[in-house]
């Protein structure tokens, strides 16, 4: 399924590339409809926004957005574990999983970091996707309305990635209220959230994953 990874390439740091394959991804997104006609106007106004913005702005509103603070991270074993011990017994766990179905990191990847975690979840059927998506939803809707809050224009993609979690397996987490008034201060950015583990379901192995591009 290419929607995943449209979206996951959409969420990883921009590229130079990136921005002559947009018209291409939102193509993508239109054929497999896995996103709702709503979500796609929100995906094509980040895709406006990407071309009409130039490069070192584009890059410098993705460090804003994703790179000051554990509050929007999109590594998500962060928002459950913080820098503790658990974190790390997480990501070994769910790189496992990757490994079993066929997918390899590479060099300085985090196993729970949502870009990848979505190239994965476009190595499964639909339902299997929209199943795993469904255990971590709550935290990718939250980092959205936050996103959505500071004005920033990624929001409208992981609102569209938690658009395709199947919400009758959803797993929530506990996550804080998002009524968060936004803190860079140091203390701010290095508190960390201790909450319900996230744990992955198995179902049958699946083929090599990639980008679209």
């Amino acid at each position: 399924m290419l929607t995943y990874r449209v979206l996951s390439t959409f969420l990883t740091y921009p590229a130079p590339e990136l921005k002559g394959a947009a018209k291409q991804g939102l193509r993508i997104l239109d054929e497999e409809k896995l996103v709702s006609a709503k979500q796609i106007v929100g995906v094509c106004a980040f895709v406006d926004w990407l071309l009409l913005t130039p490069q070192l702005d584009v890059e410098a509103a993705y460090i804003d957005a994703f790179d000051r603070g554990r509050s929007t991270s999109l590594h998500l074993f962060e928002h459950i574990h913080g820098e503790s011990r658990a974190r790390g017994e997480a990501m070994h766990r769910l790189l496992l999983r990757y490994q079993a179905h066929g997918l390899e990191l590479r060099v300085g990847e985090l196993p729970d970091f949502l870009p990848l975690f979505l190239e994965f979840l476009s190595t499964r059927s639909a339902r299997e996707a929209a199943k795993h998506l469904a255990e971590v939803v709550d935290i990718v809707a939250l980092i959205g309305r936050r996103l959505r809050q500071r004005g920033a224009p990624h929001a409208a993609l992981l609102e569209a990635v938690a658009s395709l979690a199947d919400m009758s397996a959803r797993n929530s987490a506990g996550l804080p209220e998002d009524n968060e008034a936004r803190d860079d201060t140091p203390a701010a950015l290095d508190a960390a959230w201790e909450e319900a583990p996230v744990t992955f379901t198995d179902t049958q192995p699946l083929g090599n994953g990639g980008l679209w591009l």
